[in-house]
């Protein structure tokens, strides 16, 4: 785990990307729906696009707090851009934990240095919440598999180099989910209809085609049938990386309604002086502290291993409270946060995705109850 003066250098060398790359470029990035690669090339350069890879493999390797805090601070700039790399680190990470050498040594050296972009299929249109209910189909043929079926709301489905898939060997079999490494330039698999956002519209979501794909039986990278416990594991420590994003956002925020309460002026005097603003900014800051140490508990908990209901409470508050947060500052900015001259309304766009991707709140919620008591 990195010492505190480590993380600290780390956050503040991230922290000076943000302002210099990504703040500058974030707004334009929105308006038009187009991931900014110089940024993704600059990250790279700063080794996070190997953020969680191990060094054996040309990764930065860092602890699950670094990652955190890595996550929080890109969301500062554009939601977008943090969204891109965790899904990134979702792809190194499955290949890493469930891949054999032979992938680890093929795949992760590049992808740490930022090419090819990993993408993560597993929500289809008729299963979002419920993966089991899945119907995209890898069927065994020889020492092949053929994929047929179509993936939904997939982050970097544009831009990725290799996608990891989740399918049934078997249609009819629910417990047949199994964990595929998919080359993105595999003959029978297209790029299909990119969304067209309320936000996150600087990050490409499209989905993805299967139609007669054949993959090697190599490209298995869980047993037959372990693909969503594979897919829960790995999604834990995604939560924790949405909950920071959302935390990242929530302050972004929050330092933008402080700073336009301390110009604007109304009846003689700054609007922050007015008690009504004041109490607003102070419910504000509160609440972002509360999701920010919630958040962090989480990650210093799935260092030690796996804790669902730490990264699901995480999660679901992070993300509540960076819509709430938002929509604060929005009013603090009144007429003008309702316009695209303040980045508080990108903010407030942005938001709302945190509550719905990875797990939505409701079912966030339903984790921790069920883990209630243990």
């Amino acid at each position: 785990m990195a010492s505190t003066d480590e993380r600290r250098l780390i956050e503040e060398t991230v922290a000076d990307f943000v302002e210099a790359e990504i703040r500058p470029v974030a707004a334009e990035a929105d308006e038009t729906q187009t991931f900014p690669e110089d940024v993704w090339d600059g990250l790279a350069e700063l080794d996070l696009t190997g953020l969680t890879v191990s060094e054996e493999y040309g990764g930065f390797d860092a602890d699950q707090l670094t990652y955190s805090v890595v996550n929080e601070i890109l969301a500062r700039g554009d939601l977008s851009v943090a969204t891109a790399l965790s899904v990134h680190c979702l792809a190194t990470a499955c290949i890493e934990e469930f891949g054999t050498d032979s992938h680890r040594e093929e795949w992760l050296p590049a992808m740490a240095d930022g090419r090819p972009v990993g993408a993560f299929a597993l929500s289809e249109p008729g299963a979002g919440s419920n993966p089991a209910e899945m119907t995209t189909e890898a069927r065994k043929d020889g020492d092949e598999y053929v994929i047929d079926g179509k993936k939904q709301w997939i982050t970097n489905g544009e831009r990725a180099g290799v996608v990891i898939l989740f399918a049934k060997t078997d249609r009819d079999e629910p417990e047949s989910v199994t964990q595929f490494l998919v080359p993105k330039d595999t003959e029978g698999l297209e790029v299909g209809k990119k969304e067209d956002k309320l936000g996150l519209r600087a990050s490409d979501t499209t989905t993805l085609l299967f139609d007669g794909a054949r993959i090697p039986e190599a490209n298995r990278l869980t047993e037959v049938g372990d693909g969503l416990k594979a897919a829960f594991s790995i999604l834990t420590g995604g939560r924790i990386a949405i909950a920071s994003q959302a935390v990242g956002v929530a302050h972004a925020a929050l330092e933008a309604a402080i700073e336009y309460a301390g110009e604007r002026e109304q009846f003689d005097k700054p609007i922050a002086d007015h008690q009504a603003i004041a109490h607003k900014l102070a419910d504000m800051a509160t609440d972002v502290r509360a999701a920010r140490l919630l958040t962090r508990d989480a990650a210093e908990k799935n260092e030690d291993g796996v804790d669902p209901m730490a990264a699901s409470m995480a999660k679901y508050f992070a993300s509540e409270t960076a819509v709430d947060v938002a929509s604060e500052a929005v009013q603090v900015h009144g007429g003008y946060g309702y316009t695209k001259d303040f980045d508080v309304e990108r903010y407030y766009r942005d938001a709302k995705i945190t509550t719905i991707y990875e797990g939505t709140s409701e079912i966030q919620k339903e984790i921790i109850a069920r883990h209630l008591g243990e």
